[in-house]
């Protein structure tokens, strides 16, 4: 499906102030962090970068997924996590810093990942296909719409700090209501096969998210990482910024049927991930302030 000048100028535009919005909340300390805290992030980026592609293909060959909805959920995996898991961690008490050090992290590898797992989805899913991948425009594109806005971002809350400080909120309203919209668009654009696709598609996704957070979780305590910092690790790898994988279906690559399986995503995971975070961190209050007498205590911006 061909899709709207207007929509392939909005989406982008609007992602882009999404991720001036993340930008607005990191600082270079997040990156410097991973140096003083180099396993676990290693640990995250591993299951996100390595294993969560592979379930993904896993699961498309065990469902029997074909074409571009195959294509798609490569894409969603691909995509990093966002601010929405930096929330969930704290709500679950779990190391926000190494969220925030994760996001931070994986919003500059995801420019790399993104065009890399798109291009091989493609010659497995859709080889005669006229889609040529994304080559060095789009690629171009994707750095764009996802690293220069956090660039930005981080420097306007570097010089001016109040400024990044009164647009937290209104950025984070406007990322949800971005996210409804491009939803909503995703399935109505296809709403002839919406039925089917929902059928094929949430056995996947709903699989998909509940693999990713407990990988997340489970694989990084047997690692032996703590509870806190596994429960951030499962919400970064569970919780996708599906805004991404959508954008870059609809807009850069000029079709719908790409983006459902992140449009279907976006909305289990707002029901899977809590349940698995109440699951998680059931009785534990007492073990979670022993960890955090521990460690160095966990900024929450």
């Amino acid at each position: 499906m061909e899709n709207s000048g207007f929509l392939t100028t909005a989406l982008p535009l609007a992602l882009a102030i999404i991720m001036l919005g993340l930008g607005l909340g990191l600082t270079v300390d997040d990156f410097k962090r991973i140096g003083r805290n180099p396993r676990a992030v290693l640990i995250a980026l591993g299951i996100q970068l390595v294993i969560l592609p592979a379930i993904a293909l896993a699961l498309i060959y065990l469902v029997g997924l074909r074409g571009a909805l195959a294509v798609g959920v490569i894409l969603l995996a691909a995509s990093p996590g966002g601010t929405t898991a930096n929330l969930f961690s704290h709500l679950f008490r779990g190391d926000v810093a190494l969220n925030v050090s994760l996001t931070a992290i994986n919003s500059v590898i995801a420019v790399f990942t993104l065009p890399l797992f798109t291009n091989i989805a493609l010659a497995l899913f859709l080889p005669e296909s006229d889609e040529i991948g994304l080559q060095f425009g789009k690629a171009a594109q994707v750095f764009a719409i996802v690293l220069l806005p956090v660039v930005i971002g981080m420097t306007i809350r570097r010089v001016w700090p109040g400024i990044a400080a009164r647009s937290d909120r209104p950025v984070r309203i406007f990322s949800v209501i971005v996210l409804a919209a491009i939803t909503v668009g995703a399935i109505a654009a296809e709403r002839e096969n919406v039925l089917e696709y929902l059928t094929d598609v949430g056995v996947v996704t709903g699989l998909f998210c509940l693999f990713s957070l407990s990988i997340g979780y489970f694989l990084s305590r047997t690692l032996k990482l703590s509870h806190r910092q596994s429960v951030a690790a499962s919400m970064e790898i569970g919780v996708h910024n599906t805004t991404i994988a959508m954008t870059i279906g609809m807009s850069v690559m000029g079709s719908a049927e790409l983006a459902i399986p992140a449009a279907v995503y976006s909305i289990l995971m707002y029901i899977l991930a809590p349940i698995f975070g109440f699951a998680i961190t059931r009785g534990r209050r007492g073990d979670d302030e022993s960890e955090r007498d521990a460690q160095p205590s966990a900024v929450v911006r």
